[in-house]
């Protein structure tokens, strides 16, 4: 039994759902779990734990700053067992390279901004949920799902969580802690792990945490690049659907 820490900030209750999750996951596999609320515990407990994955929502570009500020607290002993990080983003609901390549930026910046390399990450798309937001936000969503997933009605939310992705990270981060503790800390009454077994998990998960052929083809500034430029492209069709709209109100009042 490997002992896991589910570790999440969230905004809407998104990251949280998909927290206890990956929670039921862990725990059908046989495996002790505890989920906790950043900001509600204590950090004494990593230390205690075999495995930790980390959660964060992308509010405004970027991961909350209360997760952010636990990795950069907790940098060291998270480079000392397996970890993975969950970040849910509207961008991983778009079909598109350029949404892809967005979520994958925020990543890609979280590690360079904390030195933190997680063994395995997971990019899950969120939720819009209209009935929970204030005029203003839920406006911008509206006009936003406009122009990519074109789900704007505002009287109901809308989940976009592939709940089958979810499962298959938290499968595959369990399948690597357990290697990994069987190795280095092999049940009472087996044979001990050679240097050469040792030597076979760590190549094995060394090969299991090389870059997709996507990110072999495209560096992080080359993806910053290509996604100004279809944010670019992005905002003119926002701001096309902006004046769509105006002018027909305009119409209306003529």
């Amino acid at each position: 039994m490997v002992s896991f820490l589910i570790v999440y900030g969230t905004d809407e209750g998104q990251t949280a759902t998909v927290a206890e999750y990956i929670e039921t996951v862990l725990t059908d596999r046989g495996h002790d779990v505890t989920t906790r609320y950043v900001t509600e515990m204590s950090d004494s407990i990593v230390d205690d734990i075999d495995a930790v994955l980390v959660g964060s929502p992308v509010i405004n570009r970027k991961h909350l700053s209360e997760v952010v500020a636990f990795i950069d607290r907790n940098r060291e002993a998270l480079a000392a067992k397996p970890t993975a990080f969950f970040q849910l983003s509207f961008a991983s609901a778009i079909p598109s390279d350029w949404a892809r390549d967005g979520a994958q930026e925020w990543v890609d910046d979280l590690i360079e901004r904390t030195g933190w390399q997680p063994d395995r990450v997971g990019l899950f798309a969120g939720a819009v949920k209209y009935t929970r937001y204030g005029p203003f936000t839920r406006l911008f969503f509206k006009l936003f799902s406009a122009v990519t997933t074109g789900d704007t009605d505002t009287s109901r939310d809308y989940e976009y969580t592939d709940w089958d992705e979810v499962e298959a990270f938290a499968a595959d981060f369990a399948a690597l802690a357990e290697r990994r503790g069987a190795v280095e800390a092999p049940q009472t009454g087996t044979r001990a792990a050679t240097e050469q077994e040792r030597e076979s998990v760590i190549t094995e998960h060394k090969h299991e945490s090389q870059p997709t052929k996507h990110d072999r083809e495209s560096t992080p500034t080359e993806r910053r690049r290509g996604r100004r430029l279809a944010e670019i492209g992005l905002l003119a069709g926002f701001l096309g659907v902006v004046y769509w709209l105006v002018r027909r109100q305009s119409f209306r009042q003529s």
